[in-house]
């Protein structure tokens, strides 16, 4: 009996754990509808930002060109890792930790330095990387202000040349069991190289053009900074819900094999019961 005991016990066990994935895959289900939504309201704004930054700056003088445009031999690479605060994603992290190394290895000439955005991530890469600044409570109150403080920071830092180039690694979303290691370059700003989408006719600017630049380009760094991190924050949830899900399924499976299991063992233990009976029914019989 004390077999079918610590069978019961299992299916128990099995049974908790079940409710407790499910009920994360259902918290992280709500959860990814409100990052999508974060995203879709951020999309459009920060396209169309970018696009009007490069058709302005594609139409200055190289002597007015904002320090941000400026390309230099880079030396110093400076990446910004985002990951998640928590575990039970599956690859999600791991997926970023991976790239990171792979930029490091084919960057061997260079000095690379990391800021680290998210907890898992610091906590594997400082290891190996000389990481300058961690952000880790982003997560706790996530708003625009303390992404545009990350922002400003990196953008004084290249202005300073500390680092010749930042680049973003980050999860994108794709779907809910779909997040794609996306590889960013963040600074130097990409001037367009489309000459049809640079800005046509004489036009006048008021303020004048590198005014308009100096004041829209800390901007819209800001904002795909926020972007990313909002990208980062909805597959991690699609992530998460995804590997709940399997979770759940496999909980689900092993619970019905233990309980095969256990009628299994209570039917033997009950045919032993009754050929213990009759035997002794018989021998006193006799």
């Amino acid at each position: 009996m004390s077999g079918l005991k610590e069978i019961r016990n299992r299916i128990s066990s099995v049974s908790s754990t079940m409710q407790i994935t499910n009920a994360m895959k259902m918290v992280s289900a709500a959860k990814l509808k409100k990052a999508q939504d974060s995203i879709s309201a951020t999309l459009p704004y920060s396209n169309k930002l970018s696009e009007l930054i490069k058709n302005i700056s594609s139409s200055t003088d190289s002597d007015d060109t904002n320090p941000l445009f400026e390309k230099r031999e880079s030396k110093n690479l400076l990446i910004i890792a985002i990951t998640s605060n928590k575990g039970l994603c599956g690859g999600f992290n791991s997926n970023i930790i991976k790239e990171v190394n792979n930029i490091k290895s084919t960057s061997a000439s260079k000095r690379v330095d990391l800021l680290t955005i998210g907890k898992k991530g610091d906590d594997i890469l400082s290891k190996k990387f000389e990481v300058i600044s961690s952000h880790n409570d982003v997560y706790d109150n996530f708003n625009y202000s303390n992404i545009k403080e990350i922002a400003e920071t990196v953008m004084q830092k290249f202005s300073d040349k500390e680092y010749d180039e930042v680049t973003l690694v980050y999860n994108h979303f794709k779907n809910a069991a779909t997040q794609i290691v996306t590889k960013e370059q963040y600074l130097p700003i990409e001037e367009s190289a489309d000459e049809n989408n640079s800005v046509s006719g004489d036009y006048i600017f008021e303020p004048n053009r590198p005014k308009i630049l100096n004041e829209l380009i800390p901007k819209s760094l800001s904002i795909q900074l926020f972007k990313a991190i909002s990208d980062s924050i909805a597959g991690e949830h699609g992530a998460r819900m995804t590997a709940m899900h399997k979770a759940t399924d496999n909980a689900s499976e092993l619970r019905d094999q233990l309980k095969l299991t256990y009628n299994k063992a209570r039917q033997t233990a009950i045919t032993n019961e009754i050929l213990e009976i009759v035997g002794g029914a018989e021998a006193l019989n006799s």
